[in-house]
This record gives structure tokens, sequence and C-alpha cells, in this order.
């Protein structure tokens, strides 16, 4: 039998991986995972599933409601992408990862089916997720969309509710490159009569989600409608918010751990989308709320959203990496005390660079570099095209080095900031 990591390196080396290498592994049908599904019996049809899709948040919104779910006594499936440090941070049932031996079980008893069917690397592990799920009878399991919605591998499900957390750019060398465009991929995700919750009203794509719910009879919902935000501070460790519920007049005060501003908008979203699912007998109380949202690091395991990993200088590693993402993390910057900011970043070949980088502050020091991934940025042309858009710094061959710098350079009163892609948060970590 192999071992774990022999498991990994024989995925990483057979199936094409989107994270790594970009848009050639990316498959434009479901076809190969109706087909792995198959072999397996169509695990996805025997538990409950929430759909969560978007440009930005989805990831944040998918482990705040599992929190929330594995708070109120649920058993509470995970599945979310990519991963920071271990494959199986993918797959977890209340916050546990699963384990190395069904890894490495599934993927043998597979080897066959991957040799005929020759799956991507996300569509084997949507399988591998459900096959999961279902073995471990869970009551429901939340799934992350990895990319777009509508030719995504986990759209072979009917949920109990869809989520779809907001639009902007990000690989419309997919997805495509207007707004609307990209959106009627993520309304993909919409189900004949399955209620669905739009997190932000954007007047661009509104309407392509309404034609979209009404042609398929589904309750459509845009949470910040719902909701409007009373008040909101930020303190070291968590942020707090007090929101109005527009409906019932009621004022509702929560404590989040995830202290990034931009958390607001996922959270009225997570909040629209529990109101739906106790109306169709989930139940979830207040207080399962507030806990859970407070405490949804240590329920789920989330890392990566503001994450402060030092306090003298002060550290945050933040996996914002396009261009809506990338402008909430400068937001947040405005909220924070610092003598100079240090960041530390890199990004992957596809992300529009040139339109991201006019949003870095030109007082920061740069510390350009380059993940050890194929899709990687070289770190000099980063430098380069950061120069002209007035970013001083220099460049360094990993992440390591950019970061020892970067802690070499800093004062205790300084600020690092580490960001622009997953995979740079990942070898700081």
């Amino acid at each position: 039998m192999a071992s774990y990591k022999e498991t990994l390196d024989y995925l990483y080396a057979q199936l094409p991986m989107f994270t790594r290498v970009g848009v050639s592994a990316f498959k434009t049908d479901l076809h190969n995972t109706i087909a792995l599904l198959d072999q397996l019996d169509q695990p996805q049809h025997s538990f409950k599933t929430i759909h969560v899709a978007g440009t930005n948040g989805k990831g944040s919104s998918s482990h705040m409601l599992a929190a929330i779910f594995q708070q109120a006594g649920y058993k509470t499936g995970l599945y979310t992408s990519p991963h920071l440090l271990d494959f199986r941070e993918r797959i977890r049932i209340n916050g546990q990862m699963v384990p190395e031996d069904f890894v490495v079980n599934f993927t043998e008893q597979m080897r066959g089916h991957i040799a005929d069917i020759q799956p991507s690397f996300f569509e084997l592990t949507v399988a591998m997720a459900f096959r999961y799920f279902q073995q471990e009878a869970v009551d429901i399991a939340i799934i992350e969309v990895g990319l777009g919605g509508r030719l995504d591998s986990t759209n072979v499900i009917t949920p109990e509710l869809s989520l779809i957390t907001n639009i902007s750019y990000d690989h419309k060398n997919i997805l495509g490159d207007t707004l609307p465009q990209i959106a009627s991929e993520k309304a993909g995700i919409i189900k004949a009569g399955v209620p669905v919750v739009i997190s932000e009203t954007q007047s661009e794509v509104q309407d392509v989600f309404i034609n979209t719910a009404n042609a398929l009879n589904a309750p459509i919902h845009f949470a910040d409608q719902e909701w409007m935000e009373a008040s909101g501070a930020i303190e070291s460790n968590h942020f707090t918010i007090t929101l109005l519920d527009t409906r019932q007049q009621q004022m509702r005060r929560l404590q989040l751990d995830l202290t990034g501003q931009y958390q607001e908008k996922n959270v009225m979203g997570v909040l629209s989308a529990v109101k739906i699912l106790q109306q169709k007998a989930w139940h979830i109380t207040w207080d399962h709320i507030s806990h859970a949202l407070s405490h949804v690091k240590k329920l789920t395991g989330l890392r990566g959203r503001w994450e402060v990993v030092q306090r003298h200088p002060l550290t945050v590693l933040d996996v914002g990496h396009n261009e809506a993402g990338i402008r909430e993390v400068m937001q947040q910057l405005g909220h924070v005390n610092y003598q100079q900011l240090h960041i530390v970043v890199g990004f992957v070949k596809d992300k529009e660079v040139e339109k991201v980088l006019p949003l870095f502050p030109p007082t920061a020091h740069y510390y350009f570099c380059k993940a050890q991934i194929p899709r990687a940025l070289d770190e000099v042309a980063l430098a380069e095209m950061a120069a002209a858009s007035g970013l001083q710094g220099h460049a360094y061959p990993t992440v390591q080095a950019a970061l020892q710098a970067a802690r070499q350079h800093a004062q205790p009163d300084d600020m690092i900031l580490v960001c622009g892609s997953f995979f740079i948060v990942a070898e700081v970590m």
C-alpha cells in the first residue's frame, strides 16, 4: 500500500492541477465528474448540501456556515479549495481533516478509473469529498465552488440553498471578460425551486441573477437589502458588528473572529442563508450563530483571512489576490496604525497584475517574490511592472528570502503584509 506522501505525489504527477499549471487543467464540462461519481454510485445525493459560489468571500462564507451548523450540533462536512499547507484541508467534517488513510485507500480504489477517465486533480478531489461525506453520514455539507459555477465539478448537487457572494474580475480567460458574463457562470449553481441568496447587490449584475432565478422558479434574496450595518469596530483580535434586520426591525450584535472589515458583506449573506434554512426546519438559534461566528477559525480551521501572525512588527497574511480582493485588503490597511509598511507580494501569471498594482500604496517598501509553482509570475518581471505603477522595492527568488528581508528591515512599530496569492501565503506559513 502506498504511503500518504506517495499517494499525493501520484495525484500531483498524474492529474492536471489548475492551481499549479493554470487554464490547461480546467475542464469545460461535467463529463469526468459524472463518470467518476457513477463509479461510486452517486454519493452526492446521499446527504444534504449548501452550494457557495462567488469571486471573493466564498471561502470565508463557507467556513462561517460550517461553523454555525457544527455549533448547532449537526455533523457538518466542508469542501473548499485550494489548500494552504495540507491537501486534507479541502475535506473536513466538524473541522477535522479527512484522515490520510482515507485519501490513500480512495486513490488506490480509483486508480483504474483514473486511467480510464483521466480526470483533473480537482475533479478527483470532488469525488473523494462526496464519497467521504457519504461514508461518514454527514447531516449537511457546505460545498464551495472551485471556479465559476455552471461548469464547476461541484455543480452536480441539488442543494438546500445556493449562496453567491460577489462578482468581480478573476479568471477572465475562462469565465468571460464582462461582469454579466462572469455572473452568468456563477448563476449556473441556481437550481429549480431552490432558494438563492446573493450577498451583495451589484447593479451591473443583479438582473442576471433575478432572471436566472425567475426562470427556474427559485426564490431569490439579496442579503444586503435584508440587513444594514449600524456600526462596526475592529479590535485586536475580533471585529464587532451591529446589524439591523430590516424586515423585523431588530438589532443584532456579533463579534467575529475574522477581523477583516470585508467580512461584513459575507456575514450578511450567511445570516440571510441561515434564516431561510431555519424556515426549512434546520434547528439553529441565535446563540449558535453568535458563538460560531466568534470561533470560526477554531471550529473549522480557516486561515489566511487577515491573519495576524505576529504583533511586533504587526505581521498579517491575507490570501486576497484579485482586483476586488486586493481593494478590500487595502481598505483594511486604513484601520491599522503603523510607522512604515512592508509588503511581501507575488502573483501568478494569469492574474491581471497591471490592474491590481495601482491599488497598492506607493509609500510602502516592496519585496517582490515568486512562489515555487510553474504558474508563478517571475519576480523580476513583477518588480518592473510595479515600478511602472510607482512601487519601489527589490526582487527575491523565493518567498522565504523576501519575508526574511522584510523582517530584517522592519522596526517593531512597522507592519508587514503578505498577499497577492494563496501560494505566497502558504509558503510563509
